[in-house]
């Protein structure tokens, strides 16, 4: 354990999203989000479960700050609400932007390096009313929004996410019904995949032009996705389909300025290649420096039916089940697969032009469990966080360029369409008082960052 040192400037960090944390959903101009107008649907959020009030993290930021700042956290990825900041898609809102003006002031007294990503799935209501992500001027409305948040506070951000796992976005949000909208439309997901593609290019080139020296990425999610039976042609070829929709729609546009061939005819009956036009992928695929990985599991995956009818986030894949292995499981039920993380860290930097990479999430949901002193001992969590952590300096031992690590989540939050039955959070929310109760992992993951090592569970 103590031979497992990270690289010098290793960024050690902890990450939310603002629907996740903020509440305060109508408070200064914020107008609904598609996650606002989801949460009001019956059935669609476990527990009837909203936004408001979350973690409280708009009024209560400050001692948030302040309790990374002793953490020896060194870096917070957070995500600007785009309602807040051109509330309906319009007008830009100056009370939204004093928001995030106060908070990177506030990192920034800590020393605690900012680390914003422009769109965490909070779609403006108003812009989904007029077809969301399935219209191509949604991608055009993000540049406005991505340039007026640049210039108020790109004086202060030195690196810009773009988006967050735009899979779920369009496959989920727009397939499956399982995430906002709510929509189960397989040509509308293909369609809001290369939007949402198109709309990280636009903005990109917006955020260079306004601050030439700062750095630009976007975040994807990425599993493993290993076939039942090897031997079988049906698994390989749903294995295949599932790899394509999963990363290489994205991985392929964005660093190669092409689609995979495979994948385009695959998603001709839904038509996608109707959506792309002349010069998307050279602004697609122009510069990054970085990329960020979000690892939570391994995809395992058969092509026998599943059981379930019903919409699927699969566009374009007949059957595919997910049959569980012998491995221990999250309160989410995703099976504990740390060597996957090596295994995809590895892949983009053998498959991909090489850039910096950065675990943008990764973390477990266990339940939390209160000692008769009123400590949390998450042992699973810490366990699951200290085992990812040496899959990802296996990865850097093999020679890939990793350069930073933010745990999910700092805080317990409002867990999308789980609402608040699951916990993710290194600190504790009692979401009746709102008092912070930092758990083991949190203090565990305070010793990590302060010595840039690994260190022994206790």
């Amino acid at each position: 354990m103590e031979n497992i040192v990270f690289p010098q400037g290793f960024l050690w960090g902890a990450a939310t999203a603002a629907f996740q944390v903020e509440g305060a959903t109508d408070v200064d101009g914020r107008t609904d989000s598609i996650w606002d107008e989801f949460c009001r649907q019956p059935g669609k959020v476990v527990g009837g479960d909203c936004g408001e009030p979350a973690a409280d993290h708009y009024r209560r930021f400050e001692q948030d700050v302040a309790m990374m700042a002793d953490l020896g956290i060194k870096a917070y990825r957070f995500s600007i609400a785009w309602p807040r900041v051109r509330p309906d898609g319009g007008k830009v809102n100056q009370a939204g932007l004093d928001f995030y003006q106060r908070l990177i002031d506030s990192l920034l007294a800590h020393d605690i390096v900012p680390w914003p990503t422009l769109y965490h799935w909070d779609l403006p209501q108003k812009l989904e009313e007029v077809g969301g992500w399935a219209n191509r001027d949604t991608a055009f409305r993000f540049a406005d929004y991505a340039a007026a948040t640049v210039e108020a506070l790109g004086d202060r951000v030195g690196t810009w996410t773009t988006m967050n796992e735009p899979w779920c976005s369009a496959f989920l949000g727009y397939a499956g019904g399982i995430h906002a909208p709510g929509r189960t439309e397989p040509a509308a997901a293909v369609a809001a995949v290369h939007h949402l593609l198109l709309a990280h290019g636009l903005a990109s080139d917006t955020i260079r032009a306004a601050q030439p020296d700062a750095k630009v990425g976007i975040t994807l999610n990425m599993y493993p996705i290993i076939p039942v039976d090897p031997g079988n042609p049906a698994d390989l070829d749903v294995a295949r389909r599932l790899d394509g929709l999963q990363q290489r729609i994205f991985l392929d546009p964005l660093l190669r300025g092409e689609y995979p061939a495979d994948i385009l005819e695959d998603l001709e009956p839904f038509g996608f290649s109707e959506h792309i036009k002349d010069g998307d992928l050279g602004v697609i695929s122009g510069p990054m420096d970085m990329l960020g990985v979000n690892y939570y599991t391994e995809h395992y995956v058969s092509s026998s039916p599943n059981g379930e009818a019903g919409p699927s986030p699969w566009v374009g894949v007949q059957h595919a089940s997910f049959p569980p292995r012998d491995a221990p499981m999250t309160d989410m039920g995703w099976e504990v697969r740390p060597d996957g993380l090596t295994t995809v860290l590895m892949r983009v930097h053998q498959d991909y032009p090489r850039l910096p990479l950065y675990i943008t999430e990764n973390g477990a949901a266990f339940r939390d469990d209160f000692s008769g002193n009123g400590a949390i001992d998450d042992v699973d969590r810490t366990g699951f966080i200290a085992s990812h952590l040496r899959a990802a300096h296996a990865a850097i031992e093999a020679g890939v360029d990793l350069r930073g690590y933010f745990c999910w989540s700092l805080l317990d939050n409002f867990e999308w369409a789980e609402g608040y039955a699951k916990r993710f959070g290194i600190v504790h929310v009692d979401y009746d008082t709102q008092i912070r109760t930092p758990k083991m992992s949190a203090r565990w993951y305070s010793r990590v960052a302060r010595d840039n090592a690994l260190v022994a569970v206790s």
